[in-house]
């Protein structure tokens, strides 16, 4: 097991935090996270699911409204069209659990109607972002869950790809959205994956104002890091973080289908007014 320094450089690349604070399992899980694309086909012990549920119902969430969902796929032959709507991520079929956290107004829209009540607030984009980080906050629950139970994971962003198809393969009801998707899984020992270095904390952590133009030396800095991360693991990535990034945000193009995501979100019964 890695000790707390040798993850903190791990995280960073460097050697580059001190940290005076009690060690503890929790700080071990988090940092130790890293994404697992390749996975055993062994099946999760029974209440494995339960359980991250729990946790991820253990998350904040705004005003205890609780506008989140997710759909715990097992099904082989749907995890394979969910694979294909994904750009036909391999890992998406191999992981015996795969699950697909949702943005949920449609059970508040359901119990206000069920009362004869108004909802009008629910079709404000307000209401659609509260929905989204609900989402986003339980399911980080459920991977650090995941993830001390010796599982892997890996998030999956191209749920988003295809809004309206994933909505008909899950039977997602108007004012439903997928927002991504959560590999979970035992890791495959035999495919190698790191922990990838982050950012410098000189360039995320801010001290009483935000400072944009002090952060250039760190990202030169990080550059040099992920050049040589990419470098150990084997991976053809050209260029460095920045050029990477950049390629990423260049045009509508570079979204992979989610530049039409205000659309499509409509089409799925949020007004986002």
């Amino acid at each position: 097991m890695p000790n707390p320094t040798e993850l903190l450089n791990r995280r960073y690349g460097v050697d580059a935090v001190n940290a005076d604070v009690s060690w503890n399992d929790s700080l071990n899980t988090l940092l130790s996270h890293r994404s697992i694309r390749a996975y055993l086909a062994d099946p999760l012990p029974s209440g494995t699911l339960e359980i991250l549920v729990a946790a991820a119902q253990s998350a904040s969430t705004s005003s205890n409204l609780q506008t989140w969902s997710v759909v715990a796929v097992e099904d082989t032959n749907r995890k394979e069209k969910l694979s294909q709507l994904a750009k036909n991520q391999a890992h998406i079929r191999q992981c015996p659990l795969f699950l697909v956290w949702l943005a949920d107004l449609a059970r508040l829209t359901h119990i206000a109607e069920s009362r004869g009540l108004p909802h009008e607030a629910l079709d404000y984009l307000e209401m659609f972002l509260m929905a989204t980080i609900d989402a986003a906050l339980a399911a980080q629950n459920a991977t650090v869950a995941a993830e001390s139970l010796g599982l892997g994971t890996v998030y999956i962003g191209a749920m988003r790809n295809h809004p309206e198809e994933v909505a008909s393969l899950l039977n997602l009801p108007p004012h439903v959205f997928a927002v991504f998707g959560l590999c979970v899984g035992y890791p495959d020992p035999s495919v190698a994956a790191a922990i990838k270095p982050r950012l410098p904390q000189s360039s995320v952590l801010h001290r009483e104002t935000y400072r944009l133009a002090e952060q250039d030396e760190a990202i030169a800095h990080y550059n040099d890091v992920m050049k040589a991360f990419y470098s150990a693991q084997q991976m053809n990535i050209p260029g460095d973080w920045t050029e990477h990034s950049v390629k990423r945000v260049a045009s509508a193009e570079s979204l992979s289908g989610r530049d039409r995501l205000g659309e499509a979100l409509k089409n799925l019964g949020f007004p986002l007014r």
